[in-house]
């Protein structure tokens, strides 16, 4: 058996693969079709000082080769994130990523200080959010405001912070290295990339907030190549996401460089896929003689 197994921001998982947020719920969903044991890490759905309501519907629709999603982190709030969640995924045998939202840097602080004395192995900070003090505006898409907002949060978090970059920005490089040199430990990408749907018959916008978020197949080139350059970029770890839906594209993403890779559009109508892409990089693994996973990682030349 190949070794599968990778270090992120100094903790271990089995293997590289992990789900992305607002896929997979917080594990409960998920775990009567598929054994969570066999993941890398569960990422949570965004969690939030209080409880969010989200978006008004309809709130998602279908693309060619994706869907846009404006759900607007709905989400139960911390207090039952920490009651409910947090004991169900500590039965399974996989690291617990928990995705932070927020729409102030007092908002997201007082989550992480919620829960740097619970039983989770890293954060997830979502700057996609958008930042009400600075005219909403994602904390993702200024240089400034992401140093600043990754700064704070180190300051209050014990566990590694991952900081997920939003792909709607002129350079995800500069983005990368302001959130590095702020303190991140590691960070994931791409989030969602910003589009719109018109419904012709109805002759109205698809989703009642105009604008949702792209994901899918139809994203993963343009994620591919922003993984490859902040890899080139940075030397903090980084998580790869946008489009997998088999064992072939996590093994893009893991040649351009990245540590992990995250599952999230495939989990909607594949319950099981996470788990059928650990086999596949581990079949891709064995049937090339390769003994490690990280013999291939940033594989692909300048």
């Amino acid at each position: 058996m190949s070794n599968m197994s990778v270090t992120l921001a100094g903790v271990e998982l089995k293997n590289p693969v992990v789900t992305a947020s607002g896929t997979f719920g917080s594990g409960q969903e998920y775990g009567e079709f598929m054994d969570l044991n066999r993941l890398g890490g569960v990422v949570t759905k965004g969690v939030a000082n209080v409880p969010w309501t989200g978006n008004p519907v309809p709130r998602v629709c279908e693309t060619p080769s994706g869907m846009l999603n404006a759900i607007g982190l709905q989400n139960p709030g911390i207090d039952v994130f920490c009651e409910r969640d947090i004991p169900f995924l500590r039965k399974y045998d996989t690291r617990i990523i928990v995705n932070v939202c927020g729409r102030s840097e007092q908002d997201y602080c007082e989550v992480v200080e919620r829960l740097s004395d619970e039983p989770v192995d890293l954060l997830e900070i979502n700057v996609s959010c958008p930042n009400v003090r600075e005219g909403g505006i994602a904390f993702g898409q200024d240089p400034k405001a992401l140093f600043r907002i990754t700064q704070e949060i180190k300051k209050h978090a014990k566990q590694p912070v991952i900081m997920k970059l939003s792909p709607n920005v002129t350079d995800i490089t500069e983005m990368a290295r302001a959130a590095e040199s702020a303190g991140a430990d590691a960070l994931s990408l791409i989030n969602t990339l910003t589009g719109m749907k018109i419904d012709i018959n109805r002759r109205t916008f698809a989703l009642a907030n105009r604008t949702g978020g792209l994901s899918g197949p139809a994203i993963r080139p343009v994620a591919v190549r922003m993984v490859y350059e902040t890899v080139r970029a940075v030397s903090v770890p980084v998580i790869g996401m946008g489009g997998i839906m088999k064992a072939e594209d996590a093994l893009e993403f893991i040649m351009a460089g990245a540590t992990c890779v995250a599952v999230g559009t495939a989990n909607f109508h594949d319950p099981n896929a996470a788990e059928k892409i650990v086999d596949g990089i581990g079949a891709f693994l064995e049937s090339r003689n390769i003994s490690d996973i990280r013999d291939i990682r940033g594989i692909v030349q300048e």
